[in-house]
């Protein structure tokens, strides 16, 4: 099998692997959000820093700090959601506000929108809207606006990281900012920290695995894939991550989640075809 493929894979796995071992964390065992968040910060620093030195020879990182609060934000606004989302449904709302904040973005800076990219925006925008609304099977409000928050940030971190010359020294150096960030809010929390042998294994491998591993191999298989199927590969991750919860959370697969996924993943996938179209 072709290694651009394999790699592609894990590195998708990898990603919905993020949301899969959060939730089972939370759930499964003693472990708390804060902990979780600056554990899953401080392995994928210290992952991101190895790889640097093993690859380049010397570990030089290009971070910033605007940069770091935001990933910051979105790693703690995603620990604390999972605390009473699915994991389908969080991964699913998480990747749906990342493309409207990144669409909505574009908008600001005066980028051009063509009437598909504009119903598919719309779509993933009000498939949101409905996947969040009140109503039987609805997600906890706290829960999805904790994760709508994330997403938020994970789209600002993109829009300020992109891919560069160095993506892989620019993650590293936002992580290592983002970790004290991180080590703060767990202090701030003391009274509620709790951590045990599962939860502290579960969010070194979110880190080092899931989180600073799967940047990497995504980074390096990146320049062989067209943008457009980079995009639209990521349109998987969500429901990776749900049928990971299906299966070892033995979470619901419901008749709401099925239905704003195809209108958030299609409104998505009609976006990112239009956009490469009249590239």
């Amino acid at each position: 099998m072709n290694k651009t493929i394999i790699f592609t894979a894990l590195a998708l796995l990898a990603f919905a692997g993020n949301s899969i071992l959060c939730r089972l964390a939370l759930q499964e065992t003693n472990i708390d959000p804060a902990s979780f968040t600056s554990l899953r910060l401080i392995s994928g620093a210290v992952t991101l820093w190895l790889l640097l030195l093993i690859k380049q020879g010397h570990p030089k990182t290009k971070g910033n700090f605007i940069s770091a609060l935001a990933l910051f934000a979105y790693a703690a606004g995603f620990s604390f959601a999972y605390v009473s989302l699915d994991t389908g449904i969080g991964a699913l709302i998480l990747f749906g506000t990342v493309q409207v904040t990144m669409i909505a973005v574009g908008l600001y800076r005066g980028e051009k929108l063509y009437l598909l990219q504009i119903i598919g925006g719309l779509l993933a925008f009000f498939g949101l809207i409905a996947l969040m609304s009140p109503g039987i099977h609805a997600p906890s409000l706290s829960g999805a606006s904790l994760m709508a928050l994330a997403g938020v940030s994970w789209g600002i971190y993109s829009l300020r990281s992109g891919t560069g010359n160095s993506p892989l020294q620019t993650t590293a150096g936002n992580f290592i900012l983002a970790a004290p960030l991180a080590v703060l809010l767990s202090l701030f929390v003391m009274n509620g920290v709790s951590i045990d042998r599962e939860g502290f294994v579960y969010a070194l491998l979110s880190g080092a695995v899931t989180s600073g591993a799967g940047y990497a191999v995504w980074y390096a298989v990146l320049p062989y894939l067209k943008s457009s199927q980079a995009a639209v590969l990521q349109l998987t991750v969500p429901v990776l991550a749900a049928a990971g919860g299906v299966l070892l959370l033995q979470e619901p697969f419901t008749l709401r989640f099925v239905l704003s996924s195809i209108v958030i993943l299609g409104g998505v996938a009609l976006f990112i075809s239009q956009k490469y179209k009249h590239a």
